[in-house]
């Protein structure tokens, strides 16, 4: 039996519900407030590097993002550490919270697919992730402004846009690992400690199991320097299935200009150049286009195992 009109009827009603939800929540308010605080933090201590360096530098206002001071990270260091856990503490419960309050046949006895419904849940994730990006990014700029008293350039912008963009795929990789795990596992507590422990694995200890497998892999051989070579490969493709690994690469061309390479430069890459000079945003963008598009892609590969475990499912009344 043919079902009769669009899938996506209600998508825009249950995404403003769900983005509604999320803002007015005490929990939402309490994972920002903590987002909010070491943010500031951050951007206090590379305000307070930055006012020690000349004028002149051209890329002052990007470096707003990326210099540090001990013992606090960068901003893009904190971002990919600490944005994982605000995605997964939206989509943990977004599927099996439904089922726990008896609530998910009701809203389905309404004229919305579980198409709609899945990907409202999503959409509303998304934009509360993209608001609360916005304003700290906002708050950045606002922040670099008033204490460095230097606005940003044209240039500026459109990298730290396009690092923005990139940063909302990011988190929307680890939103659609939660859903899909709130999809598949039934209690919302056991669904957030399995994506808080992928998580861990990916963002802790994925840096070290990443040169064990390329030594059991490729081993490196003293006397062959290809080995070398071989043996470096194998381990940055094994820690690029990490999403913070790929967020990590990105952030560093996008948001240094001077940057010509994720990995080590070889001769043929310097050919012509001009050692310190800075590449054109769309260059730099073609650097890390591979990474952009691992990470959309698995947003989307999460999100359809999602939508095929949901269509799967039996609901009862």
């Amino acid at each position: 039996m043919r079902r009769s009109g669009s899938p996506f009827t209600g998508v825009g009603a249950i995404a403003l519900k769900e983005a509604a939800d999320h803002m007015t929540s005490a929990r939402m308010h309490m994972i920002m407030l903590l987002v909010i605080l070491t943010a500031l933090g951050a951007v206090y201590g590379s305000i307070g590097r930055l006012r020690d360096t000349t004028a002149e530098d051209a890329y002052l206002f990007l470096k707003l993002f990326t210099v540090a001071q001990d013992p606090l990270p960068s901003f893009a260091a904190f971002l990919g550490f600490l944005l994982p856990l605000v995605s997964i503490a939206l989509g943990f419960d977004a599927i099996n919270g439904e089922f726990n309050r008896r609530t998910m046949s009701r809203v389905l006895a309404q004229p919305i697919y579980r198409d709609a419904m899945l990907f409202g849940k999503f959409l509303g994730g998304l934009i509360v992730l993209a608001v609360s990006l916005l304003t700290l990014w906002l708050l950045m700029v606002g922040l670099g402004m008033l204490f460095l008293g230097l606005p940003p350039s044209g240039g500026d912008i459109v990298r730290s846009v396009a690092w923005l963009v990139v940063t909302l795929a990011y988190a929307g990789v680890w939103l659609a690992l939660a859903i899909a795990l709130s999809t598949l596992i039934r209690t919302p507590a056991t669904s957030a400690l399995a994506a808080l422990s992928v998580w861990l694995i990916l963002a802790v200890f994925w840096g070290m199991v990443a040169p064990l497998v390329a030594g059991v892999v490729a081993p490196v051989d003293p006397l062959e320097p290809a080995s070398i070579l071989n043996s470096f490969e194998w381990r940055q493709a094994i820690s690029r299935l990490s999403p913070q690994t790929l967020y990590g690469e990105v952030t560093g061309i996008l948001l240094d200009p001077a940057a010509r390479s994720v990995g080590p430069l070889f001769m043929h890459q310097l050919h012509g150049a001009v050692i310190g000079s800075p590449l054109p945003t769309g260059q730099s963008l073609l650097i890390v286009w591979p990474q952009i598009s691992a990470l959309i892609a698995a947003m989307l590969a999460l999100f359809t195992a999602a939508y095929v475990v949901f269509q799967r499912q039996e609901i009862r009344a």
